[in-house]
């Protein structure tokens, strides 16, 4: 999945314009595969490029974030626009992992 790059012992996610229940399936699967094959410490979900996120996103997001923490890892948040950014406040995402704000679109 080209969408994936792992830079050190960091997994960049780049995700796409639309962030619904069919791509998040397939984003699951593979990081997935890569945390469990290989020593990553921290997912960042780059959003530069979404424009739409609906609830299984956010459900993507809580998913990590929970594997990230029984890993004793972590979960950031970069790039994302003033609609995603209040959609993951409204649903208490923002809580619980790091938002990179000088990234913020």
């Amino acid at each position: 999945m080209d969408m994936l790059e792992v830079r050190g012992h960091c997994l960049v996610v780049h995700l796409p314009e639309e962030l619904d229940h069919h791509r998040t399936e397939e984003i699951r699967r593979e990081i997935d595969r890569i945390v469990s094959s290989r020593p990553v410490e921290e997912v960042e979900f780059d959003f530069s490029r979404t424009a739409f996120m609906d609830s299984a996103g956010i459900g993507m997001l809580i998913g990590r974030y929970k594997i990230m923490k029984a890993l004793n890892g972590g979960i950031r948040l970069s790039h994302m626009n003033r609609q995603i950014q209040r959609i993951l406040s409204l649903s208490g995402v923002l809580k619980y992992m790091k938002l990179e704000r000088e990234d913020a679109v």
